[in-house]
Order: structure tokens, then sequence, then C-alpha cells
């Protein structure tokens, strides 16, 4: 695909992947909205498939395949859950895949993808590291690269997160989505823009990991250096696929503190007894720090993923 996806497009994609994925529950909490006086929604993707959102836009590319480029298997680069959802959607094609990761991975990341069967390749936590691994693999094994997020097929799949919650939810007044290369906030803009053109998107960004915010402040992208941040999912920059969608559409990204971060994460695990990553705990951070932009409102918040370890020391 190489263009925009269209609403026709997310539509065809979600009825092809429906089977492999899980329509992920939307949860609320009244003492969490009485905190804030407003009326929450939780997409849980945490609940997903591989534990988090990227099964959605893996199972789609690796759908869109023709058998003669799939039969080699599928590659990419990555840190974390678009590696272990390209794993497990390869998995369940019976197709191998392979992973160029950084060694500074997350442990329970890294097991999650050996656990479905993806064969990794270590690298130091560079770009350049990163990519230079991934071309040795695919001129070894002809695999197909999978980008984890420029690609449009990623981010059609993504979309459908958003979809899921318009068709269950009717006038909601806010969006938020974490942004680290943008696959999830481009597709949830998209969906918005098809599904529900009222709502407004607000993106969820580390201030420790700002690069988006920069990059649409500043119309241009500006790529994530050294970033400082407990959310380990958001810590590469927007491309060229992502930015375009994403500054047409956006209504505001929004950087929160480190202890907000903490913060969102306590509170939804002692009020609503879930666990999530630091990655998902963005989106009720904005709310934490901005109160007053959602009093009395009715707003989504996409739970981006689940993959972390109950025990943070070690990990």
């Amino acid at each position: 695909m190489n263009r925009i996806p269209t609403h026709n497009d997310i539509e065809t994609t979600h009825n092809k992947i429906k089977e492999f994925i899980h329509r992920t529950p939307i949860l609320t909490s009244s003492s969490i909205n009485n905190i804030f006086s407003s009326s929450l929604f939780f997409k849980c993707e945490n609940f997903q498939k591989a534990g988090a959102f990227k099964m959605r836009g893996a199972t789609n590319a690796i759908l869109s395949l023709k058998n003669s480029k799939l039969k080699n298997g599928v590659a990419t680069h990555s840190s974390g859950n678009h590696a272990g959802a390209l794993a497990l959607a390869a998995q369940k094609l019976g197709v191998p895949s392979y992973i160029a990761m950084p060694n500074t991975a997350p442990k329970i990341k890294i097991r999650a993808v050996q656990s479905y069967g993806g064969n990794i390749t270590f690298c130091n936590p560079t770009l350049q590291d990163r990519e230079k691994t991934l071309n040795k693999i695919v001129q070894e094994t002809s695999a197909a690269f999978i980008h984890p997020y420029d690609d449009y097929r990623i981010i059609t799949g993504q979309a459908t997160c958003a979809k899921e919650i318009y068709e269950e939810l009717d006038n909601l007044d806010y969006l938020i989505t974490p942004v680290g290369g943008g696959g999830l906030l481009s597709g949830s803009i998209l969906s918005t823009h098809y599904f529900s053109n009222s709502t407004k998107v607000i993106g969820a960004e580390p201030k420790g990991a700002d690069d988006a915010y920069r990059s649409i402040r500043d119309n241009k992208i500006y790529p994530s250096v050294n970033p400082q941040t407990i959310a380990d999912g958001l810590l590469t920059s927007l491309s060229d696929k992502t930015f375009n969608i994403i500054k047409k559409g956006i209504d505001r990204i929004i950087t929160v503190s480190e202890d907000s971060i903490k913060a969102a994460m306590y509170l939804i695990w002692e009020r609503m007894k879930i666990l999530i990553e630091p990655s998902s705990a963005t989106v009720l951070a904005v709310v934490l720090e901005n109160p007053e932009l959602f009093l009395n409102k009715r707003v989504a918040l996409i739970l981006s993923g689940g993959n972390v370890s109950p025990i943070l020391k070690g990990e």
C-alpha cells in the first residue's frame, strides 16, 4: 500500500484480521471518574494478543504479503512489542520471523519473542546498529522487512483499535493515545476522521522523549536522540508517513513527567486491578496533569500494552 489508508481500507483490514486478534474490552472506573470529574473510557490493548496493540498492524502486514514473499519469513528491528507481535503473527501463519533486538530491551519482551518462536539477533541500542543488523538478517534469509510503524499496512492495522472504540461509544470529546513512532496515533487520527469526526485526538508523550511534540510544533521531524524515560515503548521518532498524517489531524501533543507516568500506572493498578506498561500510562498522565481540560468531558484512552514485569527492579 503506497497511499494514506481510506475508510474502506480500515473496514476491510478490520474484517481481515478479526480472527487473529482480540476485540479488547473498554473498561471504566467510577472512582477514577470521580477523581477527575470526567467520564474516562479505557480501551485495554494490554489484553490484546502478544500484550499490545501492535498485533493489529503486524497481522495486517503479514496477511498483505504475497506467498512468494511470505515463504522466506518476516524480519524487523524492535525493542519489544512490535517484535513480539510480528513473531506471534508469523507463528500463527507458520512462517519464520527474524528480529534485530537491542541488548537493552526489557527481559519480559525478549522472553515473549522467544516464546513465539522469533529468531533474535541482539545488537547495540542505536538506530544505526539496529538497521545494520536487520540488513544483514535480510541478506542472509531473504525475509520480508516489516517496519514497526513507517508502513501504511501497519498504520491501517493500528487504526482498527480506534474504530472499535467508535463502534461502542458515541459523542466522545477526546481520544488520547501514546505516541512514539506514531503508528497508533496516526491510525487513530484516520479512524477518528472517518468514524467520529467531532472527536479531538491528543497524543501523550514523555517529557524526556518529546521529539514528536517538537516535530509537530516546528513542522519538521526531529530524531529521537538519547531519550530519557521509563516508557520504553516510546523511544522512536516519527516517520514521514506518520508525521504527515499526525500534523494534519492532531489536536495537540501533551508531554508528561516521569512522576506522572508512574502515578498513573499505580492509579490504574490500584483502582482497576490491571497491569499496564509505562507507555500506556502516559494517556492517564495527560489527564492527571491537565484535569481542567477534561472536566465533564467524555474521554477515550488507549492503554497500548501490558508487557511489563510486576517486579520492576531487575527487569
